[in-house]
């Protein structure tokens, strides 16, 4: 058993927390790196964590829309990030990102 597990559940979640902090802090950062990058490398984006945040929500009863969400990954209404830091997809980018759907498709 991992001495994470040994910690008391409030403890836990404090560092799960921070975590998630500190990986949205790098994330916004780091505003080059496009969803789509994400999406090839590692499965996910910024709005799969969007959506993410509604189900803890939905699991808890409590109200969080999908674009209260986003604007609280993003920093700001997801329409600005947008504009302001989202690119066009490179050929190369859109068939990498068929290629990793591919895959996992056979791998499930």
């Amino acid at each position: 058993m991992s001495a994470f597990n040994e910690l008391d559940p409030s403890t836990q979640t404090e560092l799960e927390a921070a975590a998630f902090r500190r990986l949205l802090q790098h994330l916004d950062d780091n505003k080059d790196v496009q969803n789509i990058d994400l999406m090839i490398l590692a499965d996910f984006c910024r709005n799969c964590l969007s959506k993410w945040l509604v189900a803890a929500a939905d699991a808890k009863d409590e109200s969080l829309s999908y674009e209260e969400a986003r604007e609280y990954v993003y920093g700001m209404p997801y329409s600005e990030w947008k504009g302001l830091y989202q690119g066009n997809a490179t050929p190369e980018q859109l068939a990498a990102l068929e290629a990793r759907q591919a895959q996992k498709g056979t791998k499930e």
